[in-house]
């Protein structure tokens, strides 16, 4: 999904003003949430980055707030209550410009603040904590964490080294179910590992849309199917979003190719396309005839080859595209249907593009 990313400035009375980043879809939005971290504390970390990014992907609209100046694990209880009325204009904005935020997220110091103002979001629907400090935030909190009742997820590394894992506990114990602990395990405080910032995206992104995200009532209109975006999630040098109809995931080159391995590559792309396309022709004709067709598996590989290395190739200089399509049919079939479909493979609608004359019109946005 191509994600747009805008900065506001938070304005507090008699405050230094608070720097804020948005993330918003393409698409539909889905859900609004408030996301508090402390950048200024997480050095080099991008945690807060691709969180926001996993979940913009999903659909949300993410305001990202950062709250430094609570560096120390034990801060003080004033600078605790003055992060939080910072989040509380984070989510007036929110309110004014989308609607109010129904999933909020704290990292860190973020995450100590953002539970003293929970009690001031009524719109509230689920609340993510990563390496919450507690210190203050029991004696702050608008209202008591066990009287929350909202949905909470508890990410916590018992490795943490600025917020100890008995955090966690005391937080886990504290409030209500629905609640749920996850462990993250080996990750330090920052998350500054690429892994355990993208396995906390991801883990937040699916948690929350069980919460926040209701289910369509109806399928989006036929005009929308074959809908794809492309678009860079700046989380390396290649990586991509890819909003496909209603399905989203991740394209990238390998480590080996400068890349960082987030999904796919594109040619892994295109001979998925027609390895899916190959499978489901064969299905449609053996159901349709009524064949003993019990499985289909495709096996797929692409190579250049030099033209002149090609005997029945057309073109006789430079290099060619090779596609090796190996299909494996499985079920009681005669050599005479297997022959006849593997004649059918070759009918598959994107065997026939890849093998037509294809033209692609390409324009500038307006």
């Amino acid at each position: 999904m191509s994600i747009a990313t805008r900065e506001v400035t938070l304005t507090l009375p008699g405050a230094q003003d608070l720097r804020a980043v948005i993330d918003l879809p393409e698409g539909p939005v889905e859900a609004v949430a408030l996301f508090a971290h402390c950048l200024a504390c997480a050095g080099e970390s991008v945690a807060p980055l691709r969180v926001g990014r996993a979940l913009a992907d999903e659909g949300f609209v993410v305001l990202r707030v950062d709250v430094p100046g609570l560096a120390d694990p034990r801060p003080d209880a004033s600078a605790v209550r003055s992060r939080a009325d910072a989040l509380l204009a984070g989510a007036a904005l929110l309110r004014a410009e989308y609607r109010a935020p129904e999933l909020l997220i704290g990292h860190g110091d973020g995450a100590a603040a953002l539970l003293v103002a929970a009690g001031a979001l009524p719109e509230r629907r689920a609340l993510v904590t990563i390496g919450a400090p507690l210190d203050h935030v029991e004696q702050l909190a608008s209202v008591p964490l066990s009287s929350l009742g909202t949905p909470v997820l508890v990410l916590h590394s018992p490795t943490d080294e600025v917020v100890g894992i008995d955090h966690a506990r005391r937080l886990f114990e504290a409030v209500k179910h629905p609640k749920s602990f996850v462990s993250l395990d080996g990750a330090d405080h920052r998350l500054l590992a690429r892994r355990d910032a993208v396995f906390v995206a991801r883990l937040i992104a699916s948690w929350a849309a069980r919460y926040v995200v209701a289910a369509p009532e109806e399928p989006p209109p036929s005009h929308e199917a074959h809908r794809v975006v492309v678009a860079e999630t700046h989380e390396g040098q290649f990586t991509q979003s890819l909003l496909l109809g209603q399905h989203r995931f991740r394209a990238d080159e390998p480590v080996a190719l400068g890349g960082q391995g987030n999904g796919p590559s594109p040619y892994e792309l295109l001979l998925g396309a027609l390895g899916a396309c190959t499978s489901m022709t064969l299905r449609m004709y053996a159901n349709m005839k009524k064949l003993a067709l019990s499985g289909v598996r495709v096996e797929l590989r692409h190579q250049k080859i030099y033209a002149q290395d090609c005997a029945d190739c057309e073109t006789r200089e430079g290099k060619i595209d090779v596609i090796e399509r190996v299909i494996e049919l499985e079920g009681e079939l005669s050599p005479e249907q297997r022959q006849r479909l593997l004649e059918i493979a070759n009918k598959c609608p994107v065997h026939k593009t890849l093998l037509s004359e294809v033209k692609i019109s390409s324009r500038l946005a307006d």
